[in-house]
């Protein structure tokens, strides 16, 4: 690793109000500072020493440099640069990361973060600047610039040195309340340090903001490296977190166990897993939720979800969310993708789901929630019972039929309709129907339903206005005023409507609140952005601008080496795929033991890396340089008469006396024949010639494998690659790439082969 350069600079700033930063909300351990300081910072920089250890460093003492100074001495900063800020009234200290050089000269500005650590409180400030705001109360600071500046004369100064902060392996913090449940902040610190933070300070105080809203606050009390202070950019952190005692540890201990009683009091509850073979039984308060999952069911078919034994029928409301990278929350009345608030019809409510609904799309699971419903309910304490089912159906729908026409169909001739209620009757009784229907029976005028006059039913009928829903009781009216027709507030935006189904369909959409699972930083995290007014790129890409902002970071392509943004990778894979479709087949050995190619392969795919560097086979036989060696001579042979006898010694020698290798299995050898069971072929001379002679016209002519003896490990690597390519996935050529890259690895042979060998 490179060694970041020393650095010596200190200057001293008046501290701004945060309102008068350039930057609004500056977050974490950032400051602002003049644009002078950069200049100063890079003056300084030239004048440090270059590192020993660099064969190209700048050498004050070379006499062949060039005398302009400034084009031979390197500028470079220190990454990150990092500064120690000392308040001298309190001797406060704490380091801190540059956000941009664009203040005020002679000004900083700080987060609150900063302000806290340092003891400076804001407000004070400002109510001291306002009770000597008269015109001796500013100093007018002339720069080099000839600009003039007001500086407060009251204004707190602070000493600012650029300071080299190791980075940092270990961390311990400190919760400074008891009842912070692990689940809630562990997944929260590493996005926070990285966002916010590029050092850690002992015995600072960390405040980390929770999705929901929560706010947790840890002591850091210890660092390693030790020290004051460690760096936390481009660092493995290992994190511990511990109480601060045994009284706050039991404390906590309780917290969680009262929440979770808690939430089973107040009807928030686990109801398990379901499937669609079986139903199962089950309470809810009103109010509460009972959550189950779903965890498989059939994809290519429609599912149906159906909550039954259902007394009243608006005592249960149902709520399903197919869980997936986009949506992670529990569904709940104001949060969830598919809902029925509808009352029961028949004492039953169901939710079908098409498998092509976009909202199945790389779903993990399925959310399902009843809810005992709080609006308009005449329950008190007694819970309502029900039985929930998912099951999955068949993709052909049933045929409508026509319910006038089989009306007409069911009824024979000698029946009539009545006009009022609209029953079938005999014609002769007729008369008799019409004048007791009328006497005791109403129909609304609206949905031409029939009441029995005075009856409960007909005194809590009702339509709304606003829309074609209608209920046979005040609890329906009341539960849908209160769904549909009342004014609610999203508590993430400036989103809001007087309706529950909009409220949900926003907040599992566009909402900055809604929970995602981030692909870069693999969080649960709130997606961010402007739902009102996107960005485009957030609209071409298809990320939410959290993952916009977090694809931002760069890391490297594990097949190059090049330094690619994390939101780009996936296309930058593409390319190589791309080229992996067109690249040649590599050359390997006519040696039909050997396990090498001709030109080498390189890890990253190189192809003709020995060739590259002088290493190539030397040859025109096909042979690498390993199974040519013991062929070659330093002689003239134009011809390739005295080739072609080495070539011929060779076999007859395999044939007649072997090569002694225990490993050997070559079919051509004596002893490869003797170590594989097979029976010896050309002893003698006269037996073995016969048979080398057409081996010898394969060689001369350049086709046809060759049969030579190998060392152990190339015998192995072509027994691997001939294993990998009878899988018929990978031709023989690539595999035996990838045992030369690999090494006679399998693992790494099939890596190797996915990232640079075509398929078949």
């Amino acid at each position: 690793m490179t060694e970041q350069p020393t650095l010596r600079w200190s200057a001293s700033f008046h501290v701004l109000r945060p309102e008068a930063t350039s930057v609004k909300k500056l977050s974490g351990d950032k400051i602002i500072l003049p644009p002078s300081a950069l200049e100063q910072l890079l003056v300084a920089a030239q004048s440090q020493p270059p590192s020993a250890s660099s064969f190209s460093a700048w050498d004050p003492s070379n006499p062949y440099r060039s005398n302009d100074s400034a084009v031979d001495q390197p500028q470079q900063l220190p990454q990150p640069l990092t500064f120690r800020l000392v308040n001298a009234q309190n001797g406060s200290v704490v380091f801190a990361g540059i956000r941009e050089f664009s203040a005020d000269e002679g000004t900083i500005g700080l987060s609150s973060f900063l302000a806290e650590a340092l003891g400076i409180d804001f407000h004070k400030l400002t109510r001291k600047d306002t009770e000597n705001g008269s015109s001796d109360s500013l100093a007018i600071d002339l720069r080099d610039d000839g600009g003039a500046h007001a500086i407060s004369s009251n204004s707190m100064q602070l000493a600012v040195h650029a300071a080299l902060v190791p980075k940092g392996t270990y961390v311990r913090l400190r919760p400074l309340e008891a009842g912070y449940n692990p689940d809630d902040w562990k997944s929260l610190l590493e996005r926070h340090l990285r966002e916010h933070f590029t050092c850690l300070t002992k015995n600072s105080v960390l405040t980390v903001h929770g999705v929901r809203g929560e706010t947790f606050k840890f002591l850091l009390d210890k660092l390693a490296p030790e020290g004051d202070g460690i760096c936390v950019v481009d660092t493995d952190l290992e994190v511990d977190i511990e109480a601060l005692n045994e009284e706050q540890a039991r404390e906590t201990l309780r917290h969680i166990m009262a929440q979770s009683q808690n939430e089973l009091s107040g009807g928030i509850s686990n109801g398990g897993d379901l499937d669609i073979w079986n139903e199962i039984a089950g309470t809810v308060q009103a109010g509460g939720y009972i959550d189950y999952v779903l965890p498989s069911w059939d994809r290519s078919q429609i599912l149906t979800i159906t909550v039954s034994g259902i007394t009243q029928e608006d005592a249960v409301d149902l709520f399903v969310t197919p869980r997936s990278s986009r949506q992670r929350a529990m569904p709940r009345e104001t949060t969830h993708v598919f809902g029925d608030f509808s009352p029961a019809e028949h004492g039953s409510k169901t939710i079908k789901i098409s498998p092509s609904n976009c909202e199945l799309d790389n779903a993990e699971s399925i959310l399902i929630s009843v809810h005992g419903s709080s609006f308009g309910t005449t329950r008190e304490s007694e819970p309502a019972s029900f039985t929930i089912r998912a099951k999955s159906g068949s993709r052909n729908g049933h045929a409508v039929v026509d319910k006038t026409e089989l009306d007409r169909e069911e009824h024979s001739q000698n029946e009539e309709q009545c006009a009022h209620c609209k029953q079938w009757v005999p014609k002769q009784t007729m008369i008799l129907h019409e004048s007791f229907c009328r006497r005791n029976n109403i129909s609304c005028p609206d949905c031409h339903g029939v009441f029995k006059k005075g009856s409960e039913e007909w005194r809590g009928h009702w339509h709304c206005p606003h829309d074609s829903a209608e209920g046979n009781t005040h609890a329906s009216k009341t539960k849908h005023d209160a769904v549909f027709h009342h004014d609610r507030q999203c508590q993430d935006c400036d989103f809001s409507t007087n309706s529950l189904v909009d409220l949900a369909r926003h907040r599992t959409s566009v909402c900055p609140g809604k929970l995602i699972l981030c692909r870069f930083c693999h969080l649960e995290v709130p997606q961010e952005g402007d739902p009102f007014n996107p960005s485009p790129e957030v609209v071409l890409s298809g990320l939410t601008a959290h993952e916009l902002a977090d694809g931002g970071r760069t890391t490297e392509c594990h097949l190059c080496d090049k330094i690619v943004r994390l939101r780009d990778m996936e296309t930058h894979m593409k390319h190589h795929e791309l080229d992996k479709v067109n690249r040649d087949k590599p050359a390997i050995c006519r040696n039909a033991n050997c396990g090498r190619t001709l030109h080498g392969i390189g890890p990253k795919g190189q192809m003709g890396a020995g060739t590259c560097q002088g290493q190539g086979p030397g040859n025109d036989m096909g042979l690498c340089s390993i199974c040519f060696a013991p062929l070659y001579v330093s002689m003239h042979d134009p011809e390739n008469k005295a080739l072609r006898r080495r070539i011929e010694r060779r076999y007859l020698g395999q044939m007649m006396t072997g090569c002694g290798k225990l490993h050997c299995t070559n079919e051509w050898c004596k002893t490869g024949r003797a170590n594989t069971g097979l029976e010896a072929k050309g002893s003698s001379a006269s037996a073995a010639l016969p048979l080398v002679k057409p081996l010898l016209e394969k060689a001369s002519s350049a086709e046809g494998n060759m049969y030579f003896c190998v060392d152990e490990t190339s015998q192995k690597r072509r027994k691997l690659a001939e294993q990998l390519s009878a899988e018929k996935v990978w031709d023989l050529e690539w595999c035996i790439a990838a045992a030369e890259a690999g090494k006679g690895n399998l693992d790494r042979m099939r890596e190797w082969l996915q990232a640079w060998a075509p398929r078949r």
